[in-house]
């Protein structure tokens, strides 16, 4: 009964994928504490603090904080575009770098018969139906 479960917990993925759910709440917190300690202040600084916590409505005695669902929409989207602008793009642009000068590897080869391209896992030629070595 163990041994089975010990097998499953041991494979290459699931340890891959704790690893990556570790890292990624340790990112998480670091993407959160730069909103809230350097980007929110910074908006602030410039147009005024950003806080809809007091807006509300009532119905029949229910209180309805929509403030609270604005500041997390504000947040979400301060939280995303800082995802993108610091960790996103500059990626992107590393390995665009990278990759830059490596040529993409060939996916077709030449029928010697006809020259027609095909797949390199072909045996035979979908054009001519000669056998390709």
């Amino acid at each position: 009964m163990f041994k089975g479960f010990r097998e499953f917990v041991m494979r290459g993925n699931v340890v891959d994928m704790a690893v990556g759910v570790v890292v990624g709440a340790a990112f998480g917190s670091i993407v959160t504490a730069f909103v809230k300690d350097l980007l929110t202040p910074l908006i602030a600084a410039s147009v005024g603090k950003p806080d809809f916590s007091a807006y509300l409505f009532e119905v029949n005695g229910s209180k309805f904080l929509y403030g609270d669902f604005l500041n997390a929409v504000v947040s979400f989207f301060l939280i995303a575009a800082a995802v993108y602008y610091f960790v996103v793009l500059p990626l992107n642009t590393l390995m665009a770098r990278v990759h830059r000068g490596a040529a993409p590897a060939p996916d077709k080869k030449k029928c010697p018969e006809c020259l027609s391209d095909i797949p390199l896992a072909a045996h035979r030629c979908a054009f001519c139906t000669s056998t390709v070595p």
